[in-house]
């Protein structure tokens, strides 16, 4: 199977300052020097961490480790589901439901496209998600884009919102 290469260039701006500073996770420095970049930077790739954790372990089907985290309050927005989930215990249900119902499970996740966006305590990530998942009609693949909004609480980046939409598929160029 072919994995495209993960070049992660996040994008931070400081609220309180006004500056902003680029990291280029392949490169691991700043790319744009900051008087703020340090603090900046070193949050951004926390984050950047923790939705990796994430991801993992959601492309796992490690369900323990995934739900860890996210706080109990979270709240969940996805495309395939009439409702939003309004905590995680709602999403844990929904989980149980698909694996009992449609023997749902997921085979991998891979994360690309990622963005960070800083606001004191909270990040936005956003990235561009292909999952490959088992349910009894068969294998499928699906390519979707992700928002991941953490706050830090007690130094530790914790996601309190998941939305998820389809990935629109590439339009031919317009005829003149």
């Amino acid at each position: 199977m072919w994995f495209p290469k993960l070049v992660l260039v996040v994008a931070v701006a400081s609220v309180s300052t006004g500056t902003a500073i680029a990291v280029d996770a392949s490169k691991g420095k700043s790319v744009v020097a900051a008087p703020s970049a340090d603090a900046g930077e070193g949050a951004a790739k926390d984050v950047v961490a923790a939705a990796d954790a994430i991801v993992a372990a959601f492309g796992r089907h490690d369900t323990k480790a995934y739900f860890a985290s996210f706080d109990p309050e979270a709240s969940f927005v996805f495309y395939d589901t009439a409702h939003r989930l309004n905590s995680r215990a709602e999403w844990e249900a929904e989980w149980s439901k698909w694996e009992k119902e449609d023997a749902f499970r997921v085979l991998s996740c891979i994360s690309t496209d990622q963005r960070v966006q800083l606001l004191g305590d909270a990040a936005v990530f956003t990235h561009t998600v292909r999952t490959e998942v088992s349910t009894k009609q068969g294998k499928r693949t699906l390519n979707e884009r992700e928002t991941i909004v953490f706050y830090r609480r007690g130094g530790r980046w914790v996601a309190v919102h998941e939305h998820l939409s389809p990935q629109p598929e590439p339009q031919p160029p317009a005829k003149n």
